[in-house]
């Protein structure tokens, strides 16, 4: 299955900006995409990098600069399209953000299944955004304004395509905020959260709520 992994060059994670430097969050936020390429490969999957700019991995790197919204749905339109016009089954296709940090294998593994066996599945990200899905249904196009999840679930219904939710706290876990590096440090095992721990970043309980501090 072809895997797309949208992921921004331009100013990468502002919001992390009170706690990391500009460098540090490009550098942060590529230790991320790269945990996510190795998650989707060692899930049997295909990752193919959408990025706004050139980047160097071992991936296939598609360039596109348009908006998030955009870009997947050309993305979506030259694969499922295709595979549509050309009279023969559509074969899915996924899209897992960049910044899936907690992202395993396993996870992953959840995801494609259940987009086999649905015309549309979706790991929704807290706040009701969408952090991956699986897509065959050659009509379906995305939308990540506001509450993507709702929308895309109103989209497949709109398209007639069957919708599954695939509930996963590793997918949806995207890490935007300071308060999310917490999540990294207790669950993560790859390079976001060998960077972190390298950056001086350790967890502190003392407020009563687990946080991640810098020492």
């Amino acid at each position: 299955m072809e895997v797309i992994v949208p992921f921004s060059t331009d100013r990468p994670k502002s919001r992390l900006s009170d706690v990391l430097s500009a460098d540090e969050r490009a550098a942060f936020a590529r230790a991320m995409l790269d945990d996510v390429l190795d998650a989707v490969a060692a899930a049997g999957g295909e990752p193919r990098v959408l990025a706004t700019d050139a980047v160097d991995v071992d991936s296939p790197v598609t360039v596109d600069d348009r908006p998030l919204t955009d870009a997947v749905n050309a993305a979506l339109d030259a694969r499922l399209g295709a595979d549509s016009e050309r009279g023969g089954a559509v074969e899915p296709v996924a899209v897992v953000m960049a910044d899936l940090a907690l992202a395993t294998p396993a996870a992953l593994d959840r995801l494609f299944e259940a987009g086999r066996d649905a015309d549309v599945a979706v790991a929704p990200g807290r706040g009701g955004g969408t952090n991956a899905f699986v897509a065959s249904h050659p009509e379906f196009q995305v939308d990540y304004h506001g509450a993507s999840y709702l929308d895309h679930r109103e989209i497949a219904s709109e398209i007639d395509a069957t919708f599954r939710t695939v509930d996963s706290h590793r997918l949806g876990t995207d890490v935007d905020e300071p308060a999310d590096l917490a999540e990294v440090l207790i669950h993560a095992e790859g390079r976001a959260a060998a960077w972190l721990r390298e950056a001086g970043f350790a967890l502190d309980a003392e407020e009563g709520r687990v946080a991640a501090v810098r020492e």
